[in-house]
C-alpha cells in the first residue's frame, strides 16, 4: 500500500501542480477562456493515461504464462528507466518548468485552440502514462490484496487536495524537500520493481539463478512480506541476483541523486 501510494502522490501532485500553473497563467495574463481548452487537454491525457494502463493489464492477462513473464520483466524494465530518468529531470528543471510551461502557452494560443490543447495534453500526458506503467509494475511486486489499490486511490485523492491547496494558496510546502524524499523513495521503489523485472527474467529461462535464494520465507501472506513488498517492492522469495541488481541500483543512482547539482529552495506557487 505504501509504495502505490507514494507513487499515485508523487506522480499526482507532479501533474496537478502543471495544470496549476496552465491555469493560473491564462487566468493572470487575461485569457480565461483559454481555461477549457486546457481542461479539455487535461481531460484527454486523463483518458489515454487510464487507457494505456486497461492495455497493460489486458494485454498481460491475454498471453501465455511464458509471454506474461517476459511482458511483465520488460514492462518492469522499461518503468524502472522512465520513472529514473523523470525522478532526475524533475531535480534538474524543477526551477525553470514554470516559465517552460508559460511559454509553451504563448507560443500555442496564436496556432489556435487545438494547438493550446495539445500544450496541455502532452504537458500532463507525460506524468499520467508514465505513472499507469510503473503502477502496473509495481502491483507485481506487491501483496496481492485490496491494500495496493487502496495506496494507490489514496495517493490520488491526496495528490488532488494538495493541489487544489497549493493552487488556491492555501497551504504552502517547500517542493524542493518534497521531491527530494519522494524522488529517493520512488528510486527505492524502483529499485524493487527493477529486481521483480529480473525475477520474471529468471523464471522464464533467460537469466541464470532462479532457484539461488538469497532469502524465501515460508509463508507467502506473511507480515513481512506486506512490509517489504508495500514499501521497498522486494519480495519473499529474493533470489541472489535480484539482490544483486537491487543493491547495485542503488548504489549507483542515489550518490548520483544526492549529489548537490542545482538543487535550490522551490517553494514556488501557481500565481495568478
Amino acid at each position: 500500500m505504501a509504495s502505490t501510494f507514494l507513487i499515485s502522490l508523487r506522480e499526482g501532485l507532479e501533474a496537478a501542480l502543471i495544470i496549476g500553473i496552465l491555469l493560473a497563467y491564462v487566468k493572470r495574463t487575461e485569457r480565461s477562456r483559454a481555461r477549457t481548452l486546457i481542461w479539455s487537454g487535461v481531460t484527454l491525457a486523463i483518458v489515454a493515461s487510464f487507457g494505456f494502463g486497461a492495455f497493460l493489464s489486458f494485454t498481460s492477462k491475454e498471453l501465455s504464462p511464458k509471454g506474461e513473464m517476459v511482458f511483465a520483466g520488460t514492462t518492469s524494465i522499461v518503468a524502472t528507466f522512465f520513472v529514473t530518468f523523470m525522478v532526475f529531470w524533475m531535480k534538474r528543471t524543477a526551477r525553470t518548468i514554470k516559465s517552460e510551461l508559460e511559454n509553451k502557452v504563448d507560443q500555442a494560443l496564436p496556432l489556435g485552440g487545438i494547438a493550446l490543447v495539445a500544450a496541455a495534453f502532452f504537458s500532463v500526458v507525460r506524468e499520467g502514462l508514465e505513472t499507469a506503467l510503473f503502477i502496473f509494475s509495481n502491483f507485481k511486486t506487491v501483496s496481492q490484496n485490496s491494500a495496493p489499490s487502496a495506496g494507490l486511490t489514496l495517493g490520488l485523492l491526496a495528490a488532488v487536495i494538495l493541489g487544489v491547496a497549493i493552487y488556491r494558496r492555501s497551504i504552502r510546502i517547500n517542493l524542493s524537500k518534497f521531491f527530494l524524499v519522494t524522488g529517493t523513495a520512488l528510486l527505492v521503489v524502483a529499485g524493487g520493481v527493477l529486481a521483480n523485472g529480473v525475477k520474471e527474467f529468471q523464471d522464464f529461462g533467460v537469466l541464470p539463478g532462479h532457484a539461488y535464494f538469497a532469502w524465501k520465507f515460508a509463508s507467502p501472506n506473511n507480515v513481512v512480506e506486506t512490509i517489504l513488498s508495500g514499501t521497498i517492492g522486494i519480495s519473499t522469495t529474493t533470489t541472489w541476483l535480484q539482490l544483486f541488481v537491487w543493491v547495485l541500483y542503488l548504489g549507483l543512482i542515489l550518490p548520483l541523486f544526492f549529489a548537490p547539482a542545482a538543487r535550490k529552495e522551490l517553494t514556488a506557487v501557481p500565481s495568478h
